[in-house]
């Protein structure tokens, strides 16, 4: 098998890698594996791991499997395994074959273990874990020897055997492999290969009551799996020791090799399952699918798209470099997708009547282009009437020139629609503008108004018939965070206030039966979509995706 068209496709290291390897005959197909726990729901960080296995398995004619890491049962949920299905679904991605589990793996994992055991490579501790803690040393002090280290083979084999029967305590003791606790690496410090935890696992019931830690069961997954090229974050970097370690010391014959990239760090948000747990359960969002939140599912659901996102993850690359990567970048790819895909329509968030007083008749239909650059997209119908809704800031008694909107004595463009002028308003008993008069030029639909002196049209406003009007609720989202980098900080101080407000307002007709997720640009408002949980027919919700144009920190 020969490398892909270097023309087709990004540059990275890790690509070079599989090219030098295919070109080698170190492999003559490539197979990856995207392996994420069921604890939570998976984030933008997770979309760039999930691009770069399905991507490369795609892109050179191989292979990617999901295998879902399920060696803690009391943090995993089925809802998990379900959501993770979806979004790596929903991204445009298949795997290979039928799901896969680690747990798929438990028989022969443990037999793995008693091989170790056999070969004086691994023994019983009973060590608390603070005293493990104090046993293991420091970066700069080695660790020392726990007294049952040297436990006879056979002793350790029956004490391994009460640890599978049900027989030991949780916490009264693990398995552990025996390797060198003066390394000067934490990692191959005799580190836990197993540990006692009475759980109902969701795939394996109450078969169990070991279950191995991550460590001992990724590398060896991998290699029942055949996976050739193990992608995996820097943070398990030092991790590579132990898993070629446990690869060479049991008897399997595949050998697969992990490489390290870079994790993706975003501005404004938080890249940690446990943090954005916390946000959950705390109630500082609706849940992990909240439109706020970084999880795939709360892009989607706040109206990102998957090509979106895999052109983000596209862009920000793959190397070894940690980064903090721009909010904008994000927003600037769904941006792009919206501008060129999503129809138009109008929406007025903050309404105020405007009572057209020459208009007699019926309302009448205006045939308005649901993209004005893609005539192939189609037109939809806009019921102009005698009362329409313009929004509140398009209006002002006075105002300098360069406001161009509508002004008392003065003439604006209606989108799609006629000139209309403003001659009079009223307002309610706090000052406040409650309802505008004027007149409409009905020689303006589609064409320039007949010029005469002093007159000039000064800009184009959106509104929406009031005769039609669709009621809405409008969620305007932002980001969850008013700090570009909130670790480390206080989560409640750092949260932003205005990550949320919602307006009442009315939509155009067209919008009457949105369907879920489908994305519009509002004209002069930005990026929404239906919201996909609560909007439907009788009550329609949509969600602000992002506003036209980057305005963050700009007041």
């Amino acid at each position: 098998m020969s490398a892909v068209d270097s023309e087709n496709r990004p540059s990275n290291f890790i690509r070079n890698i599989i090219d030098s390897d295919l070109a080698a005959g170190k492999h003559n197909a490539v197979k990856t594996r995207f392996p994420p726990e069921p604890n939570g729901y998976l984030h933008i960080g997770h979309a760039k791991s999930i691009c770069l296995n399905f991507g490369i398995a795609k892109d050179y004619q191989g292979t990617c499997n999901l295998r879902f890491d399920d060696t803690n049962p009391e943090k995993e949920d089925i809802d998990f395994v379900n959501s993770i299905q979806s979004d790596v679904s929903w991204l445009g991605f298949k795997w290979d074959g039928d799901i896969r589990y680690s747990s798929d793996y438990f028989d022969r994992l443990h037999g793995y273990a008693i091989e170790l055991v056999e070969k004086g490579l691994a023994y019983v501790d009973f060590l608390s874990a603070e005293q493990m803690r104090e046993y293991r040393g420091t970066l700069k002090e080695p660790g020392k020897n726990s007294p049952y280290r040297d436990t006879s083979v056979e002793e350790n084999l029956a004490l391994f055997e009460k640890m599978r029967a049900g027989e030991m305590k949780e916490g009264e003791c693990c398995l552990r492999a025996k390797i060198d606790m003066a390394s000067p690496f934490m990692v191959m410090r005799d580190p836990v290969l197993y540990r006692v935890k009475f759980s109902h696992h969701h795939q394996t019931g109450d078969k169990w009551c070991i279950y191995p830690m991550y460590d001992f069961t990724h590398c060896i997954s991998d290699a029942i799996e055949n996976i050739t090229h193990s992608l995996c974050t820097l943070e398990f970097q030092d991790n590579r020791r132990l898993y070629d370690w446990v690869l060479d010391n049991i008897s399997i014959k595949a050998r697969p090799h992990q490489y390290e990239f870079s994790r993706l760090n975003l501005e404004y948000t938080l890249m940690s399952k446990r943090k954005l747990s916390a946000l959950v359960e705390e109630g500082k969002v609706s849940g992990w699918n909240d439109p706020r939140m970084p999880t795939i599912a709360g892009l989607r659901r706040r109206g990102y798209t998957p090509a979106s996102i895999r052109e983000f993850c596209l862009r920000i690359g793959v190397t070894k470099q940690d980064n903090l990567v721009e909010m904008g970048m994000l927003e600037a790819c769904i941006r792009d997708d919206l501008n060129a895909n999503a129809p138009r329509a109008m929406a007025v968030m903050d309404p105020i009547k405007l009572v057209i007083e020459n208009w007699d008749g019926d309302p009448q239909m205006i045939e308005a282009p649901l993209h004005p650059n893609k005539p192939e997209m189609g037109t939809r119908q806009l019921p102009f009437s005698k009362e329409i809704w313009i929004d509140r800031a398009d209006f002002k008694e006075s105002a300098n020139k360069k406001y161009k909107r509508l002004v008392l004595g003065n003439e604006v463009r209606l989108r799609n629609a006629y000139v209309v002028s403003a001659d009079r308003f009223e307002t309610d008993e706090a000052g406040n503008v409650t309802t505008i008069y004027g007149q409409y030029d009905k020689d303006t639909l589609g064409k320039n108004p007949e010029p005469r002196e002093g007159r000039k049209v000064r800009g184009v406003i959106h509104w929406v018939a009031a005769s039609h009007a669709q009621a809405a609720e409008f969620r305007l989202y932002d980001r969850l965070f008013k700090v570009a980098n909130p670790n480390g900080l206080d989560i409640e101080e750092a949260l932003n206030p205005d990550s949320l407000v919602v307006k009442k307002g009315y939509a155009e007709l067209s919008l009457a039966n949105a369907p879920s997720e489908q994305a519009y640009q509002f004209e002069r408002e930005g990026y929404f979509c239906a919201d996909s949980q609560d909007s439907n027919a009788e009550a329609l919700v949509f969600n602000r995706t992002v506003g036209l144009r980057d305005s963050w920190g700009q007041g």
